[in-house]
């Protein structure tokens, strides 16, 4: 019985899958074309390539099947494509008779191997089978991440408002997931659906990270958010922006093939991030093999408007800087350099560029169209506490849901990590109802005691009375105190249920 496989048709009405075999005759598939297309049975023609050459025509006796891998076919792709998918590669390797079996993808290792007992230990000795063998730079053949797409402009513009407001540099980590691209064969597309931005130091041609206490919790957060992808960590995005002309809002083009696209700190930068997010993989003995973590640099563009260019290093470049072989010159951005060997290190005798875009129709997994403040941002006076979540429940509407008041990653966020009331072991109702857009549950946990005291707090550093935030479907669901911790309208402090004056300050409840 011949294979099936399935060979996607795109058309202006859109794109359909047909069922085929290898052995099926080009007027046979025709056929089934006119069919699921409700076509006259001549009526239309089909190519092989966008730019309408290869006709496929009736009299042909086979149907002529190309691979994903075809660099012809992939140059002859409407924009051509340098780089075949990971995938593509994949299928290039277990394509032959014997599907794969003695395929190995060995992840390159520029260290001596250890427990080699001819001789003494390096810098001593050293023999052909502890020592790595020389790399040859060379290009990579295919890229495990061939799109990035940013959900929404939002997403982005709420990113750059920290550089319009200060001048300085920002960086931050794109969560989203990783799907099908369908305009390359066997592609991936990196989605972008929120930027964490970690505690930094920016000024307006530096940037530096500080440890983050919040990194587990928003990883945490991030893995509880699985819809029917991962959410998860896909890349980092960060700005390089000159501002030329403020009165036209103009920035000036920096990064060309007369200059650099990434520099070798970015570089190095970027081979550290992609190795602590290796791509899992099984033809590999290590389970892993290359990554699909993407670097995003924000940017002046040939027209000085802001771009946004997508990059991954290579493999090879991934393993110098994971065995620390890769150093960045100090007075020439653009050139880094190889450690020479020295009594501690043996070091043995490099990216590739991704399309960014954004869709024509937006998406929001994060459905909110209020903004609660992006975390890390005192330096331009906007802050995560309670006066700023008063306030943002107060610009909510009644006529809004409550699902979609919470749906915001920043929010949730705050919700977990807050020093006063911190609910990590009490909201995976809410991002289970996040994540699967469920009102019902949205509104269960909004009944809980957690959000009752989150509620009461909100009013107090307000100023306003409980029950005076109206929002979200007749307003606040505020239990009395008998039944919920209430905190103390003169002093704040947290009482226990069932009091009616202030354990702190003696006050009465009312």
């Amino acid at each position: 019985m011949a294979e099936n496989i399935i060979i996607r048709v795109q058309s202006p009405e859109g794109m359909k899958k047909i069922t085929s075999t290898k052995r099926e005759t080009a007027a046979g598939f025709l056929k089934k074309v006119a069919k699921e297309f409700g076509f006259s049975s001549n009526g239309f023609s089909i190519y092989l390539n966008r730019n309408k050459t290869g006709e496929i025509l009736s009299q042909n006796k086979t149907l002529s099947l190309l691979k994903p891998f075809d660099e012809d076919y992939l140059n002859h792709l409407d924009p051509p494509v340098k780089h075949m998918s990971f995938h593509a590669y994949i299928r290039k390797l277990t394509g032959g008779a014997d599907k794969g079996k003695f395929v190995a993808l060995e992840n390159i290792s520029c260290k001596i191997k250890s427990g080699c007992e001819g001789h003494p230990p390096w810098p001593e000795g050293i023999c052909t089978k502890c020592q790595p063998s020389a790399i040859t730079l060379n290009r990579q053949k295919y890229r495990h991440v061939d799109n990035i797409m940013f959900e929404n402009h939002t997403i982005a513009d709420r990113f750059l408002d920290f550089w319009r407001k200060t001048g300085n540099q920002r960086m931050g980590y794109l969560y989203g997931r990783y799907t099908e691209h369908k305009d390359i064969p066997l592609g991936i597309r990196a989605e972008v659906a929120a930027i964490y931005e970690p505690p930094q130091i920016g000024t307006q041609n530096s940037l530096e990270l500080i440890e983050d206490p919040k990194a587990e919790a928003v990883e945490e957060i991030a893995a509880k958010l699985i819809l029917s992808k991962l959410l998860s960590g896909v890349g980092w995005i960060f700005t390089d922006l000159l501002s030329e002309d403020t009165r036209i809002g103009t920035v000036r083009y920096t990064r060309n093939k007369d200059s650099y696209f990434l520099s070798a700190e970015e570089c190095i930068t970027a081979g550290h991030f992609q190795n602590q997010h290796a791509n899992a993989c099984r033809l590999s003995p290590d389970g892993h093999f290359g990554s699909k973590f993407v670097t995003v640099v924000a940017t002046g563009g040939p027209d000085n408007q802001v771009h946004f260019e997508g990059y991954q290093v290579s493999n090879q470049c991934m393993a110098l800087v994971r065995d620390e072989c890769l150093l960045p010159c100090k007075d020439v951005p653009e050139l880094g350099y190889a450690k020479e060997s020295s009594t501690e290190q043996y070091v043995p005798d490099v990216f590739y560029k991704i399309t960014t875009t954004f869709p024509k129709d937006p998406v929001f997994t994060f459905s909110s169209t209020f903004r609660f403040p992006i975390e890390n941002r005192d330096a331009l006076g906007e802050t995560q506490d309670f006066h700023s979540l008063a306030t943002y429940l107060s610009q909510c509407s009644s006529s809004s849901s409550f699902l979609d008041i919470v749906s915001d990653f920043h929010l949730l966020l705050f919700l977990v990590t807050n020093e006063v009331m911190p609910l990590q072991d009490s909201i995976g109702l809410l991002l289970d109802a996040v994540k699967t857009s469920n009102e019902e549950l949205a509104q269960t946990w909004k009944k809980s005691e957690q959000w009752a005291t989150i509620e009461q707090l909100c009013s107090t550093v307000g100023g306003q009375p409980s029950g005076s935030l109206d929002y979200a479907m007749g307003g606040p669901t505020l239990p009395q105190s008998s039944s919920a911790v209430w905190s103390c309208l003169h002093c704040t402090f947290m009482n226990q249920p069932g009091t009616e004056h202030c354990e702190m300050c003696s006050l009465p409840h009312s």
